[in-house]
This record gives C-alpha cells, sequence and structure tokens, in this order.
C-alpha cells in the first residue's frame, strides 16, 4: 500500500525535528544492543529523569551482558531497588543468562527472535531491533499511542482495544531508512510536546496533518485503592557498626519475591510517642499510607508474624541490598542510608552526626 504524501512529510518533519531537538541521553550515545536492551527495559513505565542514574550505575557496574549473566540476582535487584516493577530486572537477568547458554551471547537481531527471550514484550523488541540493528519495525509505547490517537483523531478507548490499529499504522509511517531515530523521535514527541495534558501543539513538527490539535477526551480511569500499614524501624548498635532489622519477602510472594524491607508492627501496638516518619508510596493502583515507629531491640515482641526470615544488616551494606522502593524511600528520609535531598525529619532513634553522614556517604558509594 502506498504511502500517503501527507504521510511521507510526518515522517520527514518529525526526523528533521528529531535532529535538531533530540535530547542528549546516555543510551543515545551507543548502538551497542545489550546497552539499547538495558535503557529501554529500564523505560518501561518510568520517567527519562529517573532511569538515567539508575542506568548509568547499572551499566558501571555491568557493562556487557556476560558480566550481567555472571551476576548474582541480589545484585542485579539491588542496583534496581527504586526503579519498582523487579520483574522487570528478573527478566532481563534470565534472558542474558539465556543468551549466553543458548545463543553463544549474540543478541537476537529481530524483533521476532528478542521478543522470544524471557520477558522481552512487543514494543521492547521493537526498539532494540530498530535503533540497535536498523530493524524497520514500529516500536509503540504510550507516548507513540497518543501521538497516533490524536494525529489520526481517533476516539481515545481503554486497555488495548486500538493498540493493534495502532501498531499498524505506526508500521507504516516507520522511515525504512532509518527506524530506530523514527521510532525515538515518536517517543520523544510523546515525551517533550505531545503531552497527556496542555500538549504544545504550536511547537508540533506534524502539526499540520494532525486531527486534533490539542487535548483529547480520555477514558476514565480506575480509581486508585487505598491501604494503610505500620512498620518497624528497629536499629542496634552505635555509629558506624549500626544494623538495622529487615524482613526478606518469601520467594513465592506474589509482589517484589526475595526483597527486603522493613518488618510490620503488630495491629494495636502502634503509639504515638514512637512514631518516626508517616509517608505515602503509590504500587500501580493502590496508595500505601505508611507510618513508620521506632522499637527498640528488646520491642522487637511487637513485630507482626512475618512469612519471610528477618536478619540484622549492616547500614553499610544497605546499598548493596535488594531493598522494596518503599522501604528506600523511608531509610533515605530517616537518613538511615544516603540519598534524600528534602527537609530533615523528626528523628530520635540511631540519630547521625553530620561527620558521621559524610563518613557514611564516602564509604557507600556502590561499585
Amino acid at each position: 500500500m502506498a504511502l500517503r504524501q501527507e504521510h511521507v512529510e510526518f515522517r520527514q518533519n518529525l526526523l528533521h525535528w528529531f535532529d535538531e531537538n533530540a535530547r542528549d541521553l546516555p543510551w543515545r550515545q551507543t548502538r551497542d544492543p545489550y546497552a539499547i536492551w538495558v535503557s529501554e527495559t529500564m523505560l518501561q513505565q518510568t520517567r527519562v529523569a529517573v532511569v538515567i542514574d539508575y542506568y548509568t550505575r547499572f551499566m558501571a557496574r555491568f557493562p556487557t551482558l556476560a558480566s550481567l549473566a555472571q551476576a548474582d540476582e541480589s545484585e542485579v535487584l539491588a542496583l534496581w531497588s527504586g526503579l519498582g516493577y523487579y520483574r522487570r530486572a528478573r527478566a532481563l537477568h534470565e534472558s542474558a543468562r539465556a543468551v549466553m547458554a543458548e545463543g553463544a551471547g549474540q543478541i537476537p537481531n529481530t524483533a521476532a527472535a528478542l521478543s522470544r527471550l524471557p520477558g522481552v514484550g512487543v514494543y521492547t523488541a521493537a526498539a532494540v531491533a530498530s535503533i540497535a540493528f536498523g530493524e524497520p519495525v514500529a516500536a509503540v509505547d504510550g507516548n507513540v499511542e497518543r501521538v497516533l490517537t490524536r494525529y489520526f483523531g481517533h476516539e481515545p478507548v481503554p486497555g488495548v482495544a486500538r493498540s493493534g490499529e495502532l501498531r499498524r499504522a505506526a508500521e507504516q509511517l516507520v522511515d525504512p531508512e532509518r527506524p530506530g531515530d523514527f521510532n525515538q523521535a515518536m517517543m520523544e514527541l510523546g515525551a517533550t510536546v505531545c503531552l497527556p495534558k496542555g500538549p504544545m501543539c504550536l511547537t508540533c513538527p506534524v502539526r499540520e496533518g494532525c486531527a486534533t490539535r490539542g487535548e483529547h477526551p480520555v477514558p476514565r480511569t480506575r480509581k486508585m485503592l487505598s491501604r494503610k500499614t505500620a512498620l518497624a524501624l528497629l536499629q542496634r548498635r552505635q555509629w558506624p557498626k549500626a544494623e538495622v532489622l529487615l524482613e526478606r519477602r518469601p520467594p513465592d510472594a506474589a509482589q517484589m519475591p526475595n526483597m527486603w524491607e522493613l518488618p510490620a508492627v503488630k495491629e494495636g501496638q502502634e503509639s504515638e510517642d514512637m512514631l518516626l516518619l508517616t509517608v505515602r508510596h503509590s504500587i500501580t493502583t493502590t496508595n500505601y499510607y505508611v507510618t513508620v515507629y521506632g522499637l527498640t531491640v528488646n520491642e522487637q515482641k511487637m513485630l507482626a508474624r512475618g512469612a519471610g526470615e528477618r536478619a540484622w544488616v549492616p547500614v553499610l551494606d544497605l546499598l548493596e541490598q535488594p531493598l522494596t522502593g518503599l522501604t528506600r524511600k523511608i531509610l533515605k528520609r530517616l537518613r538511615v542510608m544516603p540519598g534524600y535531598s528534602g527537609g530533615r525529619p523528626a528523628l530520635e532513634l540511631g540519630e547521625l552526626t553530620a561527620d558521621s553522614a559524610k563518613e557514611f556517604a564516602s564509604a557507600a558509594i556502590p561499585r
């Protein structure tokens, strides 16, 4: 089917705009399929600004597919901790081992072959195949779906009801000479110009052919659920040999198996004079309203019975542990581990001096 002239112009205008306006991102400085694969895995459901630091640390520790395949899962999860959606990390790790064992270390060079690897979906396979290997396939993520929906004037529908139709439209538009740049340009357009709210249509390179030119009605999203929980921070010994009591999720847990977290407090055992912090934390469709209490070593009887093992983890080792995102957030805000840049919370338990904090920060930089 011949490409219509307006679609040819769409392609040309988009690529010209991308050449002039593409953000300088670390994974755009390489055509290494492994590095691109890592970046695309991290970018799923995560903002670019968040991914940059994680990507840099991850690639410094695992610069090659072989180094990732040889690593322990706990080390992979530790570097991923805070990015969320940990199945992505586990699948990437499993796929790296599969490619080393069954593919002699050669990453498949087509979307069809990549999609047969554990955890590699249609989008990731197309993104890696087009960017790293130049295969003319369209990579359609949420940003691209929004651009196509507006450009063609489709009425938005919830779920995946129109994903096949949009993917076929994207396949028509993709540039066979520069498929990787085209796919990145589409994602860039959705992320920086064709925004969910307040799209900047006056600066859009393809506005002339756009049927919508502005916001469009969107399906009503499902209301977030709310859940309250109480957690405990227990520390023992003094700086610099402080330890924190953590609990590991069971290996068969439905969410975040084998990740470390703070133990829960028994219902009815909470006391305002033990309060350290309250925080909200969102996971997929649930808002967790978390209260953290400071308990002493002798108050472990106030902890709820957990399904996983518990262990005293040295504070200096926390950055190397696979912590849940919520746990990492709490420990940073309570200044138990470095990384929090907000206002100082009230702390009575395990308070660090400024000199001790500087010593800890310099001693605990991840590899």
